[in-house]
């Protein structure tokens, strides 16, 4: 394990590195944190604002929460990024969370928002960015890490929203793989988070994990590590099967 606190006096957010050798120890870390972000969230501002993160990696996270000791009326739900398909696909995002997650608990549906990626990129980022207006800091944001450094549906070579007046959901068009459209939040509302929790499995991932620590330009420096907001503290972490 080794961390790096890097507080810089741009505001540059610190970066804590935690590696596991045990398979199982990436979701019990992961499930750990996010209830311990839930509950100083619910005591301090009396909700939990959490993104979700899509793909394999958080899928055994997600099934480890349906037990938890949470008060589930408190959470607010919602995506980092979405594949365009229809809404019954397995594929997505959103089917995936609520297969093993959130149809077992009883959080209120109105308090899961998920992003109308069947509607087709464009219209489904101008309606996300609708549903965002006027929602502060998010609480905890949950990201991967592709082969490719890219996190969210925010791929190398595309628009990552970075400035500060970038958009709060991107169409994304001609993504490196299938589906070809989707949906990302940017990298400037991702940053605006108090907490980053980065889960990162397997052989595949550690190139992209290499660039980021030796201070490469990819997406999720981009969107965990970029300038703080004034009132948001980012603390990105990243856990790491050997």
């Amino acid at each position: 394990m080794s961390d790096m606190n890097t507080h810089d006096d741009d505001g540059a957010a610190s970066v804590r590195w935690i590696g596991v050798t045990d398979a199982a120890a990436p979701r019990e870390v992961a499930y750990r944190r996010i209830l311990g972000a839930a509950a100083r969230a619910i005591e301090r501002r009396g909700r939990f604002l959490i993104v979700l993160a899509g793909g394999i990696t958080p899928r055994g996270i997600y099934r480890m929460l349906r037990a938890a000791d949470t008060d589930w009326s408190r959470w607010q739900v919602y995506f980092g990024d979405e594949r365009c398909l229809s809404i019954d696909e397995r594929e997505r995002n959103s089917r995936m969370a609520a297969d093993v997650w959130l149809d077992h608990v009883p959080i209120p549906r109105d308090r899961v928002h998920a992003i109308a990626a069947e509607l087709g990129a464009s219209p489904a980022a101008l309606a996300y960015a609708e549903t965002l207006r006027g929602v502060g800091d998010f609480d905890l944001v949950l990201l991967g890490l592709g082969e490719d450094a890219h996190t969210a549906s925010l791929f190398p070579g595309h628009d990552w929203g970075v400035a500060a007046s970038a958009p709060d959901a991107l169409s994304v068009f001609g993504a490196p793989k299938t589906p070809l459209q989707r949906v990302s939040l940017s990298a400037a509302r991702l940053s605006r988070t108090r907490e980053v929790l980065f889960l990162v499995e397997g052989e595949s991932e550690r190139d992209a994990v290499m660039q980021w620590r030796v201070g490469a330009d990819i997406t999720a420096s981009s969107s965990a590590c970029c300038r703080r907001s004034e009132k948001a503290s980012i603390s990105s972490r990243i856990t790491l099967r050997n």
